[in-house]
């Protein structure tokens, strides 16, 4: 990809590679774990999304995700638990004209983060974040996290957790996210096409991505990774196309109402025309609701990729508009004037 700087007047033409996009820092995750891939998809798709890298920013919080920062050649900085989108928002804020990116986990994001993630969703200002899930808290040694299954046994639940799990992408929904997909470490090619997707999009763009953690829940999302069980068990959502799966896409997905069903396709009872076409930019987000459960049911396919993006205005362009409106009918502010304005006292 060629990308145009201007420096002094003069264009001068770039062209990255994942090189380009590698810092010198070691990497230091554990042997096995998938946040290598998720970094390695990162840096092989940074060339391609037209983005001069010294306007790239990547901020984290506090969590084995949370390393992200180090390893990319971009300026970033590594937060504190859980505020990395609130962190991102100043930034954004303050120079617009930064690509923000937010590397977090599901303890950062939704646990301590909870709050901060969901209103910066609600608020639709133009961050990527980027949500490993591991089902578990990595660097703090193996405790259960908010996406953790029912009876989950960790060392802080010996007998079983009794919480019910978050949904990150229904959680998303509910928080009116304008751009919201799911992928896995284990699929590269997904994996960048859902980086490139959210690129291009204006507006909190999610991106939950599954994430194995080899040392404390291994295998947690073996049956939609593994060759043997992954074709049975994951449903490739494309735009406009039916929700068709299996290993001989002899399955599919038929919806009557919002009641979704499992259809096989070799009996000749249904056919592909009979199916529940996707449609990622549908207005109503009860589909897209329905979508981020499927999984939940038994016997239905775990879908990824694109599950709703829609149109908004961004909370950062209407920020800075909104500026620029009040300079108009009042000219520039004056912040001491500001200051001692206003009910004022003295104390003696």
């Amino acid at each position: 990809m060629r990308l145009d700087k201007i420096n002094g007047g003069e264009e001068i033409h770039l062209k990255y590679t994942a090189k380009d996009f590698t810092s010198s820092q070691d990497v230091r995750w554990c042997p096995g774990c998938g946040d290598y891939s998720i970094l390695a998809q990162m840096q092989r798709s940074a060339p391609d999304l037209e983005i001069i890298k010294e306007k790239m920013v990547w901020i984290s919080g506090i969590g084995c995700s949370s390393r992200f920062p180090y390893y990319m050649e971009t300026y970033g900085m590594h937060g504190i638990h859980g505020r990395a989108p609130a962190i991102a928002t100043g930034v954004k804020l303050n120079n617009p004209g930064l690509s923000v990116w937010v590397a977090t986990g599901d303890g950062d994001a939704l646990s301590i983060g909870g709050n901060h993630f969901i209103h910066a969703c609600r608020r639709n200002i133009d961050l990527k974040i980027l949500l490993f899930n591991n089902r578990i808290y990595g660097l703090t040694k193996g405790q259960y996290s908010p996406t953790s299954e029912k009876g989950k046994k960790t060392k802080s639940t010996p007998f079983g957790s009794v919480d019910f799990p978050f949904n990150p992408v229904g959680l998303a929904l509910g928080a009116e996210a304008t751009f919201i997909a799911r992928t896995l470490d284990r699929d590269p090619k997904h994996l960048q096409e859902m980086i490139r997707r959210a690129a291009k999009h204006r507006g909190t763009a999610f991106i939950e991505i599954y994430q194995n953690c080899n040392i404390f829940n291994d295998e947690a999302f073996a049956l939609f990774t593994d060759k043997e069980t992954k074709a049975d068990n994951v449903l490739v959502l494309e735009h406009g196309k039916p929700m068709v799966f299996g290993k001989s896409n002899n399955k599919g997905i038929k919806l009557s109402g919002l009641e979704p069903e499992v259809v096989s396709l070799d009996d000749g009872q249904y056919s592909v025309s009979d199916l529940w076409v996707h449609d990622e930019f549908d207005k109503n987000p009860a589909r897209a609701f329905l979508l981020s459960q499927l999984s939940e049911r038994e016997n239905f396919p775990m879908p990824v990729g694109v599950i709703r993006q829609i149109t908004k205005p961004t909370y950062d362009h209407d920020f800075h508009e909104q500026i620029e409106k009040v300079k108009e009918q009042k000219g520039e502010g004056d912040l001491r004037k500001l200051l001692f304005s206003g009910n004022m006292w003295e104390v003696n």
